[in-house]
């Protein structure tokens, strides 16, 4: 049963979704959420979702953070994709100590936290912290974030320092105050443009121990299912907004051809055509069935972090598979819908042209990758997983 606290939050995310829609223009040619758009998010209580109640936030659960993101996506998928990197922020931030974790949200709940996750800097061991010096891409939402990390690889006597894995040097996030990183205007992409997914840049900065964490290895000081496995959540948030702008896409097609639109040379609307009429209904059911698959894995997930917390790295293999073909999935869809949308869909502010720039992109994200259909394999064969075990 859904909480109070959930069901607000999901109603709050339907309501504001023709806004978002309506602003997809906006967000694409600013290449980042509108400062009044982000204010409504803060205000519907977008980033405090995950965050713990007894830090002010709502803590709602896997499923409900998943419907939200993808109702967001399916107005806009940049809008949904910047809002989960800062619904994501308390996960991250539970890999600091507990005492950093209550003090960063001291001052209230809504505290937004962004970065990279490529280990692409150096931190240098000091007493009392690292010298950190590199430069990091895509840090979706940066521009409007509280808190920066950028992963580094922790060098000491001039040499990497060895990680847990054997043959892979130690790596760890270092987070500092946003003020304090540089960002470099670098974000010019095919598609996801309103995510600001700009470059960082620090050069000899000093962070403190207690503001650095191992974003893939760390254990979370928080108790409760939302923080078991930090990473593993952030696997099937990134399918939830997949998922959503493959819906957005339908129905951007479904709302086209409910004008009245007749391909050229055509004998009927397009609505009337039963070539048409099968690649819609099509593209639903794939679009039925990547959701049925997202929600049994989260739910299966959220049950081990629930009842079992031990258990719940075991399920990673299948989680980045069900990414993956949701993924691949949601841009068949959008590639059909595409196609179906014939020349209307080729001009710029085509809401068809926008969905298919902004899923071809997100599938070039590596936590996508075709490759981790091979994890799955491995793990039924009984072979080793590699990242996750």
């Amino acid at each position: 049963m859904r909480s109070a606290e959930a069901t607000k939050v999901l109603q709050a995310a339907c309501d504001l979704a023709p806004v978002i829609a309506a602003r997809a223009g906006d967000i694409e040619s600013g290449r980042r959420l509108p400062m009044d758009l982000l204010g409504q998010f803060k205000q519907a209580g977008f980033f405090r979702a995950f965050v713990p109640r007894s830090h002010g936030g709502d803590e709602v659960d896997l499923r409900t953070g998943c419907e939200v993101l993808e109702t967001l996506a399916r107005a806009d998928g940049a809008a949904g994709w910047t809002t989960m990197i800062g619904m994501e922020s308390p996960h991250l931030f539970a890999l600091l100590s507990r005492e950093r974790f209550d003090a960063i949200y001291s001052a209230g709940p809504d505290v937004i936290m962004g970065g990279a996750f490529n280990a692409q800097g150096q931190a240098v061991v000091e007493k009392g912290g690292y010298r950190v010096t590199g430069r990091w891409g895509f840090a979706s939402g940066c521009e409007h974030c509280d808190w920066l990390f950028a992963n580094c690889v922790v060098m000491q006597d001039g040499q990497p320092r060895p990680g847990p894995v054997p043959g892979v040097p130690l790596t760890r996030a270092m987070l500092l105050p946003a003020r304090e990183v540089r960002i470099i205007d670098t974000w010019n992409a095919l598609g996801l443009r309103g995510t600001g997914s700009h470059d960082l840049a620090l050069e000899g900065a000093f962070c403190p121990e207690e503001n650095t964490f191992d974003i893939f290895f760390g254990a979370s000081q928080v108790p409760g299912p939302g923080f078991v496995a930090p990473v593993l959540h952030f696997v099937l948030h990134m399918g939830a907004v997949s998922l959503g702008i493959a819906q957005g896409a339908v129905d951007e097609l479904v709302k086209l051809v409910t004008t009245g639109k007749r391909r050229m040379y055509a004998r009927v609307p397009l609505s009337e055509s039963p070539v048409f009429q099968l690649e819609l209904g099509r593209v639903d059911t794939s679009v039925r069935a990547a959701r049925a698959l997202l929600y049994s894995t989260a739910d299966e997930f959220w049950a081990a972090c629930v009842d079992n917390p031990a258990s719940a790295a075991a399920v990673a293999p299948r989680l980045s598979a069900t990414l993956a073909w949701v993924t691949e999935t949601a841009s068949n869809v959008v590639e059909t819908c595409y196609r179906a949308g014939g020349a209307s869909s080729l001009k710029d502010g085509s809401a068809l042209q926008r969905r298919f720039r902004d899923i071809y992109t997100f599938r070039q994200h590596a936590a996508a990758a075709e490759g981790w259909f091979g994890q799955a394999g491995a793990s039924l064969l009984g072979q080793p997983t590699g990242f996750w075990t």
